[in-house]
């Protein structure tokens, strides 16, 4: 297992949090929300060839409360080459993404 930990933007286009260079699977995903007020967040699973927008976002205003994490480890996504995690927030460097994945 290899961990990846990137801090969110508030930009509206959407940061890599995780860009998979081979076949990868992603076991979890925590979002802490590092801040003293609620954040919310956006996240989408990009394929190869395609770009963030409606048809790939996996969480869309998901709130987290002021110095809580979310988890997303229910179900484990499975990247091809150049697929990628991508996500923002709505307040820049208050939420840190950190990504755990294992080649296969």
């Amino acid at each position: 297992m290899t961990i990846q930990c990137t801090q969110l933007t508030d930009s509206s286009t959407p940061g890599n949090i995780y860009a998979s260079s081979g076949n990868t699977v992603v076991s979890t995903v925590y979002f802490c929300n590092t801040s003293a007020g609620d954040v919310t967040i956006n996240v989408w699973a990009i394929p190869a060839s395609g770009t963030y927008g409606a048809g790939n976002q996996i969480y869309k205003t998901l709130t987290i409360a002021a110095a809580d994490t979310y988890i997303m480890d229910v179900e484990k996504l499975i990247l091809g080459t150049n697929d990628a995690l991508a996500a923002n927030c709505s307040s820049a460097s208050s939420v840190t993404a950190t990504v755990s994945y294992v080649g296969v």
